[in-house]
Order: structure tokens, then sequence, then C-alpha cells
């Protein structure tokens, strides 16, 4: 299994006046800072300690890491300020922009990611937190943000690319439904009609579960607005790359008990292999060197899924 993750930088390498900002955040000196493993950003990710014992979490980066990344990290700072309190994540105690480095200081959370293969009683409590996360964002509380469909349409035209320069290794299966598949995918696109706001990312490195069950939905850069069952759809997505669970009974049981039809979540997922499929093929981006090959991964399995679905 391709694990997800960046090239990533420490607490010790981020410039003084963004560690003094932090802890001008804190509101203490930091005295300990522990990177956290999984994840694309190149950026820190640490669990800090502050002097007088307060703890925060930390994300910092600047372009010179990956030149699209600090967008991300204001994008989700302003997220994360926005989120209802009911909504299961971190929350943020303030954030740093000098105009090229920027830092993020969340509340610390302890927990550790979902089993891999998935547990049943671990996926049932995220599916749970999933649910909980619907009701409290619909409607959205950031009207602003771009809709799921327009945050995806690019992606989902990865057939028609694939379609028009077919990369070596297409299995026969995949290369007699090029336009299927691409027609399967325009479908998915306008299934993604919605006032929930979605988090777009959900999978086990974005997820933490504390010892009491409590589930804890972290790293909020692709937040969107969409339909209610589509961080449950890319959850099953998780499930079927990382193993453990039935995904398509799954999907069956979950389409029927919210009055989605099934065929609509399997043309969403028709549309993120092709993008999938389409991006591996892609040099890796800076600071992500890991990222095409965790792409090609999510395809192929999504390639399965759609072939056990015919």
């Amino acid at each position: 299994m391709v694990d997800a993750s960046g090239a990533r930088i420490g607490w010790s390498d981020l410039p003084e006046q963004v560690r003094r900002s932090v802890e001008e955040i804190i509101g203490a000196p930091v005295v300990e800072a522990v990177s956290q493993a999984g994840g694309f950003s190149p950026g820190t990710a640490d669990r800090v300690r502050a002097e007088d014992g307060r703890r925060a979490f930390v994300k910092a980066v600047s372009p010179a890491q990956n030149p699209d990344s600090p967008g991300m990290h204001r994008r989700e700072a302003l997220v994360a300020a926005a989120l209802p309190e009911s909504v299961p994540a971190p929350r943020l105690l303030g954030s740093y922009d000098d105009g090229t480095w920027v830092a993020l200081v969340l509340a610390d959370v302890e927990g550790r990611h979902p089993a891999v293969p998935w547990r049943a009683d671990e996926l049932d409590r995220v599916l749970d937190a999933l649910t909980v996360l619907a009701r409290a964002t619909t409607p959205t509380p950031l009207p602003d943000l771009p809709s799921a469909a327009d945050s995806l349409a690019a992606d989902f035209a990865g057939w028609q690319r694939l379609a028009a320069d077919p990369p070596a290794g297409l299995d026969p299966w995949t290369i007699d439904r090029l336009p299927e598949l691409a027609a399967r995918a325009d479908r998915g696109l306008a299934a993604l009609a919605g006032d929930t706001l979605v988090h777009l990312d959900i999978r086990a490195d974005n997820l933490l579960i504390a010892v009491d069950g409590t589930v804890t939905i972290v790293d909020w850069p692709w937040a969107c607005r969409g339909p209610a069952w589509l961080d449950t759809l890319l959850l099953l997505l998780n499930v079927r790359l990382n193993g453990g669970q039935d995904t398509h009974a799954r999907l069956l049981r979950y389409a029927a008990g919210v009055g989605a039809d099934p065929d609509d979540l399997l043309a969403v997922l028709a549309g993120f292999a092709g993008f999938f499929l389409d991006r591996a093929r892609e040099p890796a981006p800076p600071g992500l060197p890991t990222l095409r090959a965790f792409q090609r991964a999510q395809g192929d399995v999504l390639l399965d899924w759609l072939r056990e679905a015919a």
C-alpha cells in the first residue's frame, strides 16, 4: 500500500518570526515539538507543548516547500474559523500569514488514525461522525465556498483526456469503455448538487479516534458545498483502498438509507477514477513524492469497484 505522505519539514525548520508568532498565539514558548506522520502536506505538522503545559497542533508551509500549499493553508484557516462548535473538528486557535509563510495553530487532539485494514466498529464510528457533520453543516455555514461540481469539473474530465491520449497499461475492459466511463463521470458531476459543507478529503489519515471512541475530522483545505453523502462515499473509497469491509454492500445500504440513487454514487466514483488515473501519469509535485503512486492506487481500486458493480 502506498503511504499518504509528503517530504515534511519540522518545527525547527520554521523561521524565527514564524515560531515566535505561533508562540504568541499559544500564549507561552514552545519547549517540545513532535512531528506527525501521514498526510500530503510538505510543511510542518507538529504537536507542540508550551512551557506552561498548554498544547497545540501547528501546521506551517511556504512556497519553497510547494507553491500551492500556502493557498491551501489560507483556505483551511477560513474554513476552520467558521466551523460550528458541533462539528467534530479541531478548533482554530489562531493563524499567521506574512505573505510567504502561513501557519495554523489548532487545538491539539488526542487520538490515533483508524486501523487499516478497516475494522467494522471504527468504520461505524466514523460514519456516525460524518452524519453529525452533515447535519451540523446543512445549510452550509460557508455559502461562499465553491460547489463540489465546480471544484471537481476539471478533475472529472479525466476520462476525456485519457480517451484522447490513452496511457500504456490500460486494461482492455477500461479501453473498451472509455466513452461510457466519460459519460458516467458527467452524470456523477451532475449529481453533486447540495448545500452541505463537504470535507472532500475523508480518509484514514485525516481522521482521529480518541480512547473513548470520539472521532475528529482534520485537514479542511478542500472543503466545498455539495451533497450530504459525498464525504461518506469518499470514506468508502478509502475503505476499499485499505480493505477490511465489503464496500459495495455498504454503499448500497447507505444509498437506500439516505434516499440516494446508487447509480449516481457509482457515477461519482467513476469521475474520481478518471481523475486519479489521469493525474497519476503526471510528474510528482514538489515536496510530494508519493502523491502520483497514491492516486494510481486509488484509481486502480475504483476501476475494480466499477467492474464489480457492472
